[in-house]
């Protein structure tokens, strides 16, 4: 039988999102700031050889140079001031986290509660800070080494750094206003609409090789069909659950005694989310970004790396699954589903699992099904972002939508609606109250006796 939450739920409507004006607030601050997001990606960096560049990008575009763009929403391609895009953060979340793992400090420190959680965003900000710089400086390096520079030198490594420093700490903040005050995710919201940003320029390219006779009909609509079941995947796996029964017992409050009632604990399928793909993607662009623009200057270490771990490569596809199943394993374990709090909090609310005892028992039950269940999971992700991978370096498909972009599109749509009807339903449960409260005041006013 449906709950009153679920039922309110299936008859909500979004003629509503008109009445609920906080959540019209949330969704125009978040369009807004990401309209200010992609402004920023047509400021270039000062110093660029602007023809130059676009010459040496549409020669790349087919092949690297295309992905990375897509990545960081034409940023790349333009040289502009967020061309690092916000992935520099998400590398260092990625340290930081396993640090957290790692170390007793930081692992201490994390268990303080929300300063605890105050402190490891600082660091990580101030890691940020670090990689980026590491990254906006090779950069540079290799803009000089690719004649891409009007005045190569000191004073242009300088400007480079600080503006692509820069422009990714302004995109952290803008991700964690939108997370805030907005509505969904700041930071995937970020990436999500730079894919989307890039989307129609890579499509257009790949049916214009249809039309020049490059590419067969026959691989277009196989192509077509191709993104329309891995959506259709995409979006079964995500809502796919493994429901765990939770039983609690009869208990007494003062004078009344409560039937003891029975739930269930869901587990996604895929509890990280899109994270293991962008931690993966992540890591596997910070060499070859630099190398994109390296050309022919790139050195023998870089090379050696390239030939190996090169897009398309056995040990790049390879690498690229190892870290997705590892992602998809420590980010659900450590985040995204702790079994050590998830069996606290059941033996604290009087809730255990049939023939499972509460406590150690059942936490080692969690652990036991979550890694059942993150088998499917993870290789579900290694399937969706490996299947295009393969497709495009043997079809030389020109644009990169398939695998980790269409796994973000689904995911953070799906999340973003999710935060919208919950918004919904909150202000439908507030109007709910107030007709309460006001039914209740009128038949006050007409019982209550009228004193002089």
């Amino acid at each position: 039988m449906a709950s009153a939450a679920e039922q309110m739920a299936s008859n909500l409507s979004w003629g509503a999102l008109g009445k609920a004006s906080e959540l019209r607030r949330r969704i125009f601050f978040t369009i807004g700031l990401l309209i200010v997001y992609r402004i920023g990606t047509y400021i270039p960096v000062p110093g660029i050889d602007g023809l130059a560049l676009r010459q040496f990008m549409d020669g790349a575009a087919a092949g690297l140079g295309g992905i990375l763009s897509m990545f960081t929403g034409g940023a790349l391609s333009r040289m502009g001031i967020f061309a690092l895009g916000i992935m520099p953060y998400i590398s260092a979340s990625i340290i930081v986290q396993l640090l957290a793992s790692m170390v007793p400090q930081l692992e201490q420190i994390k268990k303080e509660g929300e300063q605890g959680r105050k402190k490891i965003n600082q660091y990580t900000r101030y890691f940020t800070v670090v990689l980026a710089t590491f990254q906006a400086y090779g950069i540079a390096r290799s803009l000089e080494a690719g004649d891409l520079v009007t005045n190569p030198g000191l004073f242009f490594q300088a400007s480079c750094v600080i503006t692509l420093v820069g422009g990714t700490m302004f995109l952290m903040w803008l991700g964690e206003q939108i997370t805030s005050r907005g509505i969904g995710n700041g930071i995937s919201l970020i990436i999500f609409v730079g894919i989307l940003a890039e989307l129609p320029l890579h499509i257009g390219q790949f049916l214009s090789q249809g039309r020049s006779g490059a590419v067969s009909p026959a691989v277009i609509i196989g192509v077509a069909v191709m993104i329309v079941a891995v959506i259709g995947f995409v979006v079964f796996m995500e809502r796919a659950l493994r429901k765990i029964h939770i039983q609690y017992p009869r208990r007494q409050v003062g004078m009344k005694v409560y039937d003891g009632g029975s739930s269930h604990l869901p587990v996604k399928v895929n509890p990280s989310g899109v994270i293991p793909a962008i931690f993966a993607s992540s890591l596997l662009l910070l060499p070859t970004t630099v190398a994109t623009f390296s050309g022919s200057q790139t050195g023998p270490v870089m090379s050696t790396i390239l030939a190996y771990f090169g897009p398309g490569q056995p040990l790049y596809l390879l690498f690229f699954v190892a870290m997705i199943v590892f992602f998809a394993y420590f980010y659900t374990l450590n985040v995204a589903f702790k079994p050590d709090d998830v069996a606290d909090n059941l033996k604290n609310q009087n809730g255990f699992i049939p023939g499972i005892r509460p406590g150690k028992r059942t936490e080692e039950y969690l652990t036991y099904v979550v890694n059942r269940v993150l088998v499917l999971g993870s290789a579900y992700l290694a399937f969706v972002c490996l299947l295009p991978e393969i497709i495009r370096h043997q079809l030389t498909i020109p644009f990169y939508f398939g695998g980790t972009s269409v796994l973000i599109i689904v995911s953070v749509t799906m999340d973003t609606i999710q935060q919208v009807q919950s918004h919904l339903l909150a202000h439908q449960y507030e109007g709910l109250i107030e007709r309460s409260q006001l039914r209740g005041r009128k038949r006050t006013g007409k019982r209550a006796p009228t004193r002089r």
